[in-house]
């Protein structure tokens, strides 16, 4: 297992201290991580901002720092624009994409990931999950044509199961087309996240992880002079703080024989704040936990 920072954990989407594309990778490299994953968007690594000379600068960087670049982070919904027929969503999004493919491998980069799609409407399910199928496959086959991989993450609504992301793997059938599975969802509604890392393990090329604590929610109904519950609000902690059992989740993945990238990342509002040094202290906390398990596999 390759411990991998994410650089969506510097660049400012929630509050926090933001770092530049270089900064960011010598911070992955100070902090004792092996590879990094950057974010495919402003402010990091968007398409529109990078030619070769910028991407040559990042490249060295990375070598002079000694970490790998693992992943560049494609950010997709392939069931977006509903509203807009006539405009080629698929399509500009399959661009983005094999540009992201050129990228990575301008950057000796391994992986490109996508995300799947958001619902548009229950009865709609069926159509989402077809056109994301196809969408997949074709990313897949534009990745292959660059000489890296394609990985699917299950963060959209579409396949975000375990059982259904398996079954969606299945379906797109393309040799290119890797797992990225995340526990996080899989956790919160009560899977055996130890199962579930076993099975995913021979197809993964990277998970990423972070970690949770539930704050609970409740609304004020006057009339009743009492409280309605209300879903509970996540904060993001250190790993092995929250409630996520990545003990289970590791043990899985050992015992599946994963091999790949464990790319921790901090993407939502931090117990702590935002500031550089609680983001340092949470990924520097974060990354322990990460090397122990890779200890825990040598001595098993």
């Amino acid at each position: 297992m390759i411990p991998t920072l994410f650089s969506v954990s510097y660049a400012g989407l929630w509050g926090q201290h933001t770092l530049d594309l270089e900064s960011f990778i010598r911070k992955a490299a100070a902090l004792g991580y092996s590879a990094v994953e950057l974010m495919a968007k402003r402010p990091h690594l968007s398409p529109l901002d990078f030619d070769s000379g910028k991407l040559d600068r990042i490249k060295q960087c990375a070598k002079e720092n000694r970490i790998q670049i693992a992943t560049i982070a494609g950010y997709t919904d392939f069931t977006g624009g509903e509203r807009a027929a006539e405009i080629p969503f698929v399509e500009m999004q399959l661009a983005y994409v094999r540009e992201l493919a050129r990228i990575a491998q301008h950057l000796d980069a391994r992986i490109v990931r996508v995300f799947t799609g958001y619902s548009t409407a229950e009865e709609e399910c069926q159509r989402d999950w077809r056109k994301c199928v196809l969408a997949v496959r074709e990313c897949a086959a534009l990745a292959a044509s660059h000489g890296v991989c394609l990985g699917v993450q299950n963060h959209h609504d579409t396949a975000i199961s375990t059982e259904a992301y398996l079954e969606f793997l299945d379906e797109v059938d393309h040799p290119n087309c890797k797992a990225m599975f995340d526990p996080w969802v899989p956790a919160l509604q009560g899977e055996d996240l130890f199962a579930c890392a076993q099975t995913l393990a021979p197809r993964m090329v990277q998970t990423t992880v972070a970690d949770y604590v539930r704050l609970k929610r409740w609304a004020y109904q006057p009339g009743l002079v009492n409280y309605r519950a209300m879903p509970d609000m996540m904060r993001a902690v250190p790993l092995g703080e929250g409630f996520v059992d990545l003990k289970a989740f590791f043990k899985g993945l050992r015992a599946g024989g994963f091999k790949g990238f464990v790319a921790y990342e901090m993407c939502s509002p931090l117990r702590g704040g935002g500031s550089e040094a609680n983001l340092d202290r949470t990924a520097a906390a974060s990354l322990r936990q990460i090397k122990g398990e890779c200890r825990m596999k040598n001595e098993e």
